[in-house]
């Protein structure tokens, strides 16, 4: 049975689905975090390595996610106009989707790669950038299946399943890591080696749990449907664009950071690792933002979606402000759990410090980007995302650039671009949800 999220309380289904979505995410996080601190075991480099795969991995995630977020929402809309056949039906679709997308990712991801690494130049942590991310590359299908088997567990209200397997697989990683960093010192290769062992259990806990579902019947009453896979495309091609983009944002802030030193790229590193703890809180309520719309989207309970939104952001805004004061109280000691290069501490702690504001414009970011994939108005996203995370970037930091303004000029133009998108979302989403009928 699936959870019907256009009756009951809205306080009650926003705080029972994102509380183990902040959970599951937060140990996603854990993985990052864990990655990231034995990476510093063997050397500053490792850490700029990781930090430079991170960047061109997710951009080769970013699209599986925005499309399996597009999953959650047709669901989701299936399922609130109570026509489970036709979610079944979506489901089956998605999970074909999901398999033919891993291998042409799978394909992109071998091609681009060289030319990605190369382009940063640094040759003191090139070999081990591609140590490392050569080994993820094999790991995608595992990746996509994750992602697109939670987005169907999110779609009938179960965001506890990843909460769950990813308390179990962080543990698990950093055994791994362990055995394989610290034992058998197989270096960044063995660091890539645990994530993907671990994310071989993440998806497989994931469709044994789908399978126990409504949703999953087997292959037997699958039928391809050439129109759900264009309905897939587009709606998923907005959000979907908007986390390449933000993959390649971070691309491209690493590029303008290189100049400064392997110290401050390993810096970057480790400081939107430690960001991304204060964030998961934030994603996890867009999960549950996306599927409670969704479902009285498809319902057409249109007065629902504007509580839910509001409530939403009002949580995420006290999860930003712990998030800014823990980074000007304890930034230092998080920073130096996982480093102990006194000038990689320094940096980090610095873009803690300035871009922890961002917080309050991520929120308003993640929350309206779930509300309008929840509404199914998910065309302004994609434009959105090419002027945050690609026109403004460019053109700023390459003024600085030019005038080789200390790094914390960039953060503080960094915390501007979110600044100003996240207000034009606020903007443009309350208009579509006032426009609706």
């Amino acid at each position: 049975m699936h959870t019907d999220l256009t009756k009951g309380s809205i306080n009650t289904h926003l705080i029972s689905l994102s509380i183990p979505a902040m959970t599951g995410y937060f140990f996603h996080t854990m993985f990052n975090v864990t990655d990231t601190f034995f990476a510093g075991l063997i050397s500053t480099q490792a850490l700029a390595a990781l930090s430079l795969s991170a960047s061109i991995f997710f951009m080769i995630l970013a699209i599986a996610i925005g499309m399996s977020e597009a999953l959650t929402a047709l669901v989701g809309n299936a399922l609130g106009e109570k026509n489970k056949k036709r979610a079944q039906h979506i489901t089956l679709n998605g999970i074909v989707f999901a398999f033919l997308l891993s291998l042409l990712l799978s394909i992109f991801g071998i091609i681009t790669l060289p030319y990605l690494v190369a382009a940063l130049g640094d040759p003191s942590y090139i070999e081990a950038t591609l140590g490392y991310i050569n080994i993820i590359l094999y790991g995608v299908i595992l990746f996509i299946g994750s992602f697109f088997f939670n987005a169907l567990l999110n779609a009938i209200g179960d965001t506890k399943s990843f909460r769950n397997i990813l308390i179990f697989t962080s543990i698990l990683n950093i055994a791994l890591n362990y055995l394989f960093v610290s034992i058998f010192s197989y270096g960044v290769q063995g660091i890539a080696i645990a994530t993907v062992s671990s994310e071989f259990v993440t998806m497989s806990y994931l469709f044994y749990k789908l399978n126990k579902t409504e949703l999953y019947l087997g292959f037997k009453e699958f039928h391809f449907d050439k129109d759900v896979i264009k309905e897939l495309l587009k709606q998923g091609f907005p959000p979907s664009m908007n986390m390449f983009m933000m993959a390649f944002g971070m691309y491209i802030i690493t590029y303008f950071v290189a100049p400064y030193g392997k110290e401050a790229v390993a810096a970057f590193g480790i400081g939107m690792r430690i960001e991304q703890i204060f964030l998961m809180p934030v994603v996890g309520l867009g999960i549950a933002t996306l599927a409670i719309v969704s479902q009285n989207n498809g319902a057409k309970e249109f007065g629902r979606i504007k509580p839910t939104v509001r409530l939403s952001i009002i949580l995420g805004f006290i999860v930003s402000a712990i998030g800014v004061l823990s980074f000007f109280t304890i930034g230092e000691y998080m920073v130096s759990f996982l480093t102990k290069d006194a000038l990689v501490v320094s940096q980090a702690v610095l873009y803690l410090k300035v871009c922890g504001f961002g917080f309050f414009g991520f929120v308003l970011i993640f929350i309206y980007i779930s509300t309008l994939q929840g509404i199914k108005k998910p065309a302004i996203i994609f434009p959105i995302s090419v002027y945050r995370q690609v026109i403004a970037p460019i053109i700023l930091f390459s003024i600085l650039a030019f005038y080789k303004l200390d790094i914390i000029y960039l953060w503080f133009t960094l915390i501007s671009i979110v600044s100003s998108s996240a207000l034009y979302l606020w903007w443009y989403t309350q208009k579509k949800i006032e426009n609706l009928s």
